[in-house]
């Protein structure tokens, strides 16, 4: 044992280590198989005899391996339940014990665990949380409150049901009463230790960690325990808000000390609570108002106090956003004093923001753009000016109007000052959110956007001389925000000068620029058509392109290469608009997508540029293949195949899903030599067990299966698919992944081949309709259903289906076929789908055997169901704005763990009948030639088994 976790500790040694990190990572994959692996890796966590960076990593490949082994999708474990009782029992002490970077990664594994454990399965957890508490051992405290917070804190974005309230009130049952005494106790240690300065820091953390778990317990509903001790509850609240020791202070005008950082959650607190209670809160909001308002006029522009200062604006945002206290406001002489005390030194650029701008132009970028971790003061101070200004329109817009011209006046001869009056102009001008898609959707109406640009801005944006480069980014900025606000000839104006700014030499500059470039081809009007197309930036797109590569190559490691996303988005979009217009200039696309494909893989590092990197090269794969297919196929190989070999774990998602692409937009015809090098490897089952890889896996190996048909029967593959496919079916995550393999298989493969297993794959999917609620399941049911039974010509129909269901239980057919497959057909929605389906019930009646003697009424049913089907057509939606990448998703999505979708090689509808195209033409055509075929003998069921109603519907069919 003791060797063991010798050999584990060295494994997470080596996972630090760059050249050694590879090959450590897959031997600690070979260790997680055995038994108890999760019990070592604590063990190393709890060794203190241990480098510090050893146990951190031995907490990270925990929270980690729980988060992948602790219970499967149906919440059931995964582990030995001895295991997981040794976990519980062990992870709350050990955490207490820790340091806190430590504390932070097992924190983190217990809120994964309470996921799916508390309260019922955890019922314990709370009550030995409590025990713990002491009266005066911060340490302790600070370890309890930690493990709290880290399981409260899942309820902050929940909707309110009655298990998660059922889960809170079994909390605070417990856990109030001692959370309060403990907060009164911590509030007594601070006073008497004020002047001990270690001690005093630890309680301090502890009340900061109070007012976090403060929020988690009221972030639903105000707990009653709270309720009963409001008046106490405020007062200590106030004295915190208020509080000042110098020995808590920092040094570092950068770094927030434990109480900013406990004023900034109080802020918080408050918002929630004027926000949510303020029938009961609101008596004692005044005070909290005046303090707030103290606090930010006497606050200095350190970047310490930034998340302070946003959070209190945010609890004043509340406050103005209340018709109970917002009348406050409504006064000409309060507006004066909260635009020059409160916003004017909030939006004005300080030292460190120019600091920033000039050494790390992209953080600065980030933080302007989309607001990081750390809420900028600009966009605080803009949204409470804003609020404000939505209550009393005309009286802001007078008062800010006046301030802006004084900034702008003065901004003839001080660049900053012209960006303070800009800054201003932005905050009353623009009405609601900013949108990624539109920027201001409207306007102010008491003033002119477009005169404002033309007369003080659009001077920065045009000339090159003496221009400060913040003032070229104000500008550039300016339309990226007002976007939607300008006309098509408007904008055809600014989109040179707009262009010539990616020439800048400043990164900022040139950066905002492909940004607002970006933007505006993404830009379209409300029914869904591009303000900019193909037609407008054809005659310079490849010299844009080109310009913009060169921007992202400036750089050759890895990190830096793909630290600007933006650059990488600007491309992508330009290709996506220019569409099959890049086939004259392919090549050049390919050089530089591959040779940046070829630097970024040996360490990726920003997971939104390489996804637009991938993006990009998706465009090419879709709209550049006019220029040669198998040319595209030889020049992507070789990278590609790197990526796989090499075990680019991030990149392989992608990669999958462009060989597909490329694969599917040549279906019929043999597989390419270099192809077949990749079904043995795709039958493994180790590529398989990571969850982002099997969507594109699925795609790659339905892809090549038509076109390897004969090599997988050959070679016996056919079982190992048909493993992968029980494996998938098995998931709810993956059901659907194995119904694109299924029909990929019974498309492609010879029904010789395919009946020895044909009984099993039926069994496995009623054993799974039987459990089955979701509708989703039932339909791809459905459609493979009618797969099968239109493929009469490949063998296949109906009677081949009854027949093999027959050898499971006789007549189980009528049971599926009535409550399943009958009401289930007209749901299906995709227009192929439907098609599908007529022409499988239209092959039933006309020449099934089962359906002509042994179901007579199945046959009127299956009529009736065609009928219904032929009705009701489907509506054929536009395929307007389909290739517009919805960036959100991506955001959200949270990279690396889970699959990412490439918008620009999405997976075509699947038509399995493309030479039908009037499916009602078709229908009396077969129905009349099966009728001869059988010497009458649908026109005569016509006749004998239908409703009168049923025989005057299918007159026009059966003549």
């Amino acid at each position: 044992m003791a060797s063991d976790l010798g050999h584990i500790a060295q494994l997470l040694d080596a996972t630090l280590d760059p050249s050694k990190h590879k090959r450590a990572e897959n031997e600690l994959k070979l260790e997680e198989k055995k038994p108890q692996f999760s019990l070592q890796l604590l063990k190393i966590v709890a060794t203190e005899s241990l480098e510090p960076k050893t146990r951190l990593a031995g907490a990270l490949c925990f929270k980690n391996y729980i988060r992948h082994n602790y219970v499967d999708e149906e919440g059931n474990y995964k582990l030995p339940i001895e295991e997981v009782n040794t976990i519980k029992q062990e992870l709350i002490g050990l955490m207490i014990a820790c340091p806190s970077t430590i504390q932070t990664q097992l924190g983190e594994a217990i809120s994964i665990i309470a996921d799916s454990d508390f309260w019922d399965r955890w019922d314990t957890l709370v009550a030995d949380l409590v025990s713990r508490f002491s009266p005066d051992n911060y340490k302790v405290n600070n370890g309890v409150l930690e493990v709290a917070h880290s399981i409260f804190v899942r309820w902050r974005p929940l909707y309110r049901s009655d298990d998660l309230y059922t889960e809170i009130n079994h909390v605070l049952n417990t856990f109030a009463v001692p959370f309060l005494n403990l907060l009164s106790a911590t509030d007594q240690q601070i006073t008497t230790h004020a002047n001990d300065k270690v001690a005093l820091k630890g309680y301090f953390d502890t009340m900061s960690l109070l007012i976090k778990v403060f929020y988690d317990l009221s972030c639903q509903d105000m707990p009653p325990q709270f309720e009963s001790n409001l008046e106490h509850l405020s007062t200590l609240l106030h004295k915190y808000l208020t509080y000042e020791n110098p020995l808590l202070a920092t040094d570092d005008d950068s770094e927030a000390g434990v109480v900013e950082t406990v004023k900034a959650d109080i802020c918080e607190v408050l918002q929630l609570y004027v926000t949510k209670f303020d029938d009961d809160f609101g008596r004692f909001a005044q005070v909290f108002i005046n303090s707030a308002w103290n606090l930010l006029s006497a606050i200095g522009p350190e970047t310490k106090y930034d998340n302070l200062v946003s959070k209190a604006l945010h609890f004043l945002t509340a406050i103005a956003a209340n018709p109970r206290h917002s009348v406050a406001f409504n006064d000409e002489n309060v507006l004066g004093q909260v635009v020059e005390k409160v916003v004017l030194p909030n939006v004005a650029l300080r030292e460190s923001d120019i600091e920033l701008f000039e050494d790390e132009p992209i953080e600065f970028i980030r933080r302007d753009l989309e607001g990081s971790d750390t809420d900028s003061r600009r966009r605080a101070a803009t949204d409470f000016l804003r609020q404000l200004q939505g209550n009393f329109e005309q009286l802001v817009t007078n008062v800010a109007g006046r301030y802006i011209n004084h900034y702008l006046e003065q901004g003839k001869t001080n660049w900053k000052d012209k960006d303070t009056a800009i800054s201003l102009f932005l905050s009353i001008a623009a009405k609601g959110a900013v949108t990624a898609a539109h920027g201001v959707r409207t306007v102010n109406s008491l003033v002119n956007v477009v005169d404002f640009f033309q007369q003080h801005i659009a001077n920065d944006l045009v000339s090159d001389a003496g221009v400060e480069p913040i003032s070229k980014v104000d500008a550039i900025k300016y339309l990226y925000t007002f976007r939607s606000q300008l006309t098509k000839e408007q904008w055809q104006a600014a989109f040179q000068p707009l262009i010539q700014n990616m020439g800048s030499s400043n990164y900022v500059v040139y950066t905002y620029a492909a940004i607002c470039v970006e933007r505006l081809l993404y830009l379209t009007d409300d029914s869904g058509v591009r303000f900019f197309g193909r037609a407008d930036i054809e005659p310079f797109a490849k010299d844009l392109l080109d310009h913009l590569f060169k921007l992202v190559e400036k750089e050759n490691s890895p990190a830096k290469m793909q630290e600007n996303e933006f650059l990488m988005r600007c491309i992508m979009r330009v290709l996506i608009v220019m569409n099959t217009g890049i086939s004259s200039f392919v090549d050049m696309v390919l050089d530089h997508l591959i040779a940046i494909t070829n630097i970024i893989k040996s360490n990726p590092s920003n997971p939104r540029f390489y996804y637009y990197h991938f993006e990009a090269l998706g465009a090419v794969v879709s709209f550049g293949s006019s220029a040669g297919l198998s040319k595209l196929e030889d020049r992507l190989w070789a990278p590609f195949n790197a990526i796989v070999t090499e075990d680019v774990n991030e990149f392989m998602p992608y990669v999958f899903q462009l060989w597909a692409k490329l694969l599917e937009l040549e279906p019929a015809g043999a597989l390419p030599s270099q192809y077949q090098a990749l079904v043995q490897p795709l039958m493994m089952p180790t590529l398989w067990e990571t969850r982002g890889n099997v969507p594109a896996l699925t795609r790659l190996l339905a892809a090549i299966i038509p076109r390897a048909a004969r090599a997988i029967v050959a070679e016996n593959h056919i079982q190992s698919v048909l493993g992968i496919f029980q494996t998938l079916l098995a998931g709810k995550k993956t059901e659907q992944n194995a119904f694109d393999l299924l029909e990929s298989i019974v498309t492609s493969i010879d029904r010789s081949a395919i009946e020895p297993y044909f009984k099993e794959i039926l069994s496995l999917l009623f054993t799974k309709l039987q459990k089955a609620l979701s509708d989703s399941f039932k339909l791809r049911f459905v459609r493979f259903y009618h797969l099968v039974s239109a493929r009469v010509e490949a063998g296949l129909g109906t009677d081949f289906f009854i027949s093999q269901v027959d050898l499971i239980q006789n007549n189980l057919f009528t049971q599926i076929y009535l409550s399943i497959i009958l009401p289930s057909s007209e749901l299906l929605v995709r227009p192929v789908d439907r098609k599908l389906a007529v022409i499988s019930f239209a092959k039933s009646m006309g020449d099934s055997a089962a359906f002509a003697q042994r179901y007579l009424k199945g046959w009127r049913f299956t009529c009736e169901a065609m009928l219904k089907l032929l009705l009701n057509p489907p509506k054929v939606t536009s395929g307007v704005g389909d290739d517009v990448v919805n960036e959100a998703d991506v955001d959200d999505i949270g990279f690396g763990l889970g699959f990412t979708a490439l918008n620009t090689c999405k997976k075509a509808a699947r038509d399995d009948y493309p030479e039908i195209q009037d499916i009602t033409v078709w229908v009396r055509q077969y129905l009349t030639d099966a009728n001869a075929r059988h010497n009458g003998a649908i026109a005569q069921y016509l006749q004998e088994r239908l409703t009168d109603e049923g025989k005057q519907a299918m007159a026009i069919y059966v003549s």
